[in-house]
C-alpha cells in the first residue's frame, strides 16, 4: 500500500497558517500528521478505517523505538509522554477541523485519549553552576566574535527567561535604550522582557564589532551571507553549544536553554518575587504553569517550611 495522504490535510495546514498560528506550531502539526500517515501505511490501513484499536496501536507505536521519523529513519530514543500527547493532540485537532468543515471522520476527536504523563522531579542547577555556564563562552570560544555573541546569548537567556524560539527571533530594533525587549512569543502573545545591566552590556560589546547590516540580533558566521536578513542563529546551534559548555565544565545536571528559563523563574521565586509577576515575565497564560517553576526548588520549599511552620521553635 502506498502512503495514502490524510484527506484534506493540505487544507487543514493552510487553515492553521491563515489563523495566525506560529511557524513552529505549523511545523509540529505537519510533522506529527506525517508520522501518523506513515503509521497507517505500515499498518495497511486507510484513514476511513481507523478505529479505537488502531489509535491504541498508534500509541504503542509512538512509545516504541521501532517507529520511523518523518524522514523514515529509525528513532534514536523513546518519546516522552509530553511528545506523545502532542502527536495525539495534533491528530485530535485535525479531526476537529474535518468535523467543522463537514467532512466525515472515522472517530470523534474525543475518542483519542491522551496518555498519563510522568511527573519528573525538576532539576535546577545551583546558581554558581549556572553562572559558570553563562560565562563559559568567554573562556571556551577561541574566535572573539563567536565568544562575544555566545556570551550575549547566554546572558540574555538567563536575564530575561525567554524561550529559545523567542531568542533566535530577536531583532536589534526590539531592544530599547533601557534594556527592555518587546517580543512576540508563543501563541503570538506580546510582552516585554527585561535585560539586566550586565546582559545589556554584553549585547553592546557584541554589537560593537558587528560590521554587517543584518537586522537580526544573533547571526551565524558560517555558510551564509551574514548581511542577509534571513541569516539568524538556529535553536539547534544554541542547544548544542550549551550542551558542550556543560560537558566541558563538568556540570552533571543536564542543562538546556529551557533549564536557564527554569532557573530564571526558580531563583526569582527564591528571592521573593511575586508569582504573578513571574507569570508575566515568562509569558504564561496560566498561573498554574508558572507555579510549576516557582515550587521547583527544594531550597525554596525548605525555606518556606522553616519560615512558616507553626512549631518551628
Amino acid at each position: 500500500m502506498k502512503d495514502a495522504p490524510l484527506p484534506q490535510l493540505d487544507d487543514f495546514l493552510l487553515h492553521i497558517q491563515t489563523h495566525n498560528y506560529s511557524e513552529e506550531t505549523l511545523y509540529n502539526y505537519e510533522r506529527d500528521l506525517a508520522v501518523f500517515e506513515s503509521f497507517l501505511a505500515e499498518l495497511n490501513c486507510d484513514f476511513d478505517n481507523v478505529t479505537k484499536k488502531v489509535i491504541e496501536q498508534y500509541k504503542a507505536y509512538l512509545t516504541s523505538r521501532d517507529r520511523k521519523t518523518v524522514k523514515q529513519q529509525s528513532a534514536q530514543k523513546k518519546l516522552g509522554s509530553g511528545s506523545i500527547n502532542r502527536a495525539l493532540s495534533s491528530l485530535r485537532s485535525y479531526m476537529k477541523y474535518l468535523i467543522e468543515m463537514d467532512y466525515s471522520t472515522p472517530l470523534p476527536p474525543e475518542a483519542i485519549r491522551l496518555i498519563r504523563t510522568e511527573r519528573k522531579h525538576p532539576q535546577v542547577a545551583e546558581l554558581d553552576e549556572l553562572v559558570k555556564l553563562i560565562e563559559a563562552p568567554s573562556m571556551l570560544e577561541k574566535k572573539k566574535i563567536i565568544a562575544l555573541r555566545n556570551r550575549a546569548i547566554m546572558e540574555v537567556l538567563f536575564s530575561t527567561g525567554m524561550r529559545i524560539s523567542e531568542l533566535v527571533s530577536i531583532k536589534r530594533i526590539q531592544i530599547d535604550t533601557t534594556g527592555r525587549i518587546f517580543i512576540r512569543g508563543k501563541g503570538k502573545k506580546e510582552r516585554f522582557v527585561y535585560l539586566t545591566p550586565r546582559a545589556y552590556r554584553h549585547i553592546k560589546n557584541y554589537l560593537l564589532i558587528r560590521a554587517d547590516t543584518n537586522p537580526n540580533l544573533f547571526i551565524p558566521y558560517r555558510g551564509m551571507n551574514v548581511s542577509s536578513a534571513k541569516a539568524r542563529i538556529s535553536t539547534n546551534y544554541v542547544q548544542e553549544r550549551i550542551k558542550k559548555y556543560r560537558e566541558l565544565l563538568g556540570i552533571n545536571i543536564p542543562i538546556s536553554a529551557h533549564s536557564l528559563r527554569h532557573g530564571f523563574a526558580t531563583y526569582l521565586a527564591e528571592s521573593g518575587a511575586n508569582p504573578a509577576a513571574i507569570q508575566i515575565l515568562l509569558g504564561h497564560e496560566s498561573l498554574d504553569t508558572t507555579t510549576r517553576y516557582v515550587h521547583a526548588s527544594d531550597r525554596y520549599a525548605q525555606k518556606t517550611h522553616q519560615t512558616y511552620h507553626p512549631l518551628k521553635k
